[in-house]
């Protein structure tokens, strides 16, 4: 009777194993017949237009601080900032008790020079005191040029006046200039450009400038001068925008935003949804697939055209892409094309 009870259960186990065994080679076969479903859709490739939009600040086409070369008191300040200002005007009045006072010493030493030149022309005195007395006066005008120049501070330039640090009576220090002139008719922009466009851009090319403060104005503008250098850490060159702003309406300091165009070139051309992220870097994938599979590809994108991206490099054309189904796959996996 115990024989059969062990029997009965040796019985049931081996069943029970038979079944289990049946069960898991049946999920595995499901789970090898199973294959992710894709969409796929084919690239083109198309005239894309490379125009590029470059941020920028408005700078003035000339920046003059206006000051004398040495301390002195200010005698008078005869603008305010916000004037315009013609080149050869007089912008300051420095106090001239210095300049009377070389004024002086210079009409002495042209009556000491004349006194000498007499003498030599008769063999009084030799030629090197005529030289030393030609030097004296040389240097005494030299020094009464210059502190005529930094009496009566001239503009250098048509502008605007910028900044004013000093009243009418201070003593000028030195830590400040007394005046900011600048030059705003032009104004200029710097942008700093991708090497790859080296050989595309040309001095006097037209350029299109808007600026946050005007909205949806177009202002004109043209390429001034392109820099012969690439920086070797950020592999870009600078270039200047020059604007005429005859109206003076634009300003130092503005934000502007600069689009220029290269012309066109012939690129693949292919949806957003097929472009995936990998996590954890900025890279792009795309999973091309063929004949039954998919290989995971990394992409250089360019500009973005409403639900499209310009591809640089990465896929061919012509080539199908997957656009939905990304989520399952890897690179090498044999899919099925959802019909």
């Amino acid at each position: 009777m115990e024989k059969k009870t062990q029997l009965v259960v040796v019985l049931m186990n081996m069943a029970l194993l038979a079944a289990c065994s049946g069960q898991k080679e049946k999920t595995d076969v499901v789970k090898i017949e199973e294959k992710p479903v894709v969409k796929i859709e084919k690239v083109h490739s198309q005239s894309v237009p490379q125009t590029q939009e470059y941020t920028a600040t408005v700078e003035a086409e000339v920046k003059n601080n206006i000051a004398p070369a040495m301390p002195v008191r200010i005698f008078r300040i005869f603008v305010e900032v916000g004037d315009r200002v013609s080149k050869g005007r007089k912008l300051v009045q420095m106090d001239a008790a210095n300049l009377r006072q070389l004024e002086l010493q210079l009409e002495n030493q042209k009556v000491e020079f004349k006194r000498i030149d007499e003498l030599y022309k008769v063999g009084g005195v030799s030629k090197s005191e005529w030289d030393a007395a030609k030097m004296a006066l040389d240097v005494r005008e030299t020094s009464y040029k210059n502190t005529l120049e930094n009496t009566a501070l001239l503009s250098p330039v048509n502008g605007i006046v910028t900044a004013r640090n000093y009243d009418s009576g201070d003593m000028y220090s030195g830590a400040q200039p007394i005046l900011t002139i600048e030059q705003i008719t032009p104004v200029k922009l710097m942008l700093n450009i991708s090497e790859m466009y080296f050989t595309k851009i040309q001095k006097g090319a037209p350029v299109e400038i808007k600026l946050d403060v005007y909205e949806n104005e177009v202002f004109d503008g043209q390429v001034n001068l392109i820099y012969p250098t690439i920086n070797a850490a950020t592999r870009t060159f600078p270039v200047e925008v020059r604007l005429e702003n005859r109206d003076m309406r634009v300003r130092p300091g503005m934000f502007a935003r600069v689009t220029i165009d290269f012309g066109a070139l012939e690129r693949v051309v292919i949806s957003d949804r097929a472009i995936v992220k990998q996590a954890g870097s900025g890279d792009r994938y795309v999973y091309v697939y063929k004949n039954g599979n998919v290989s995971y590809e990394k992409v250089e994108l360019g500009r973005r055209m409403g639900e499209y991206y310009e591809l640089i490099s990465g896929v061919d054309d012509n080539a199908d892409v997957v656009v939905a189904g990304q989520a399952r796959l890897l690179d090498g996996i044999e899919v099925e094309v959802e019909k």
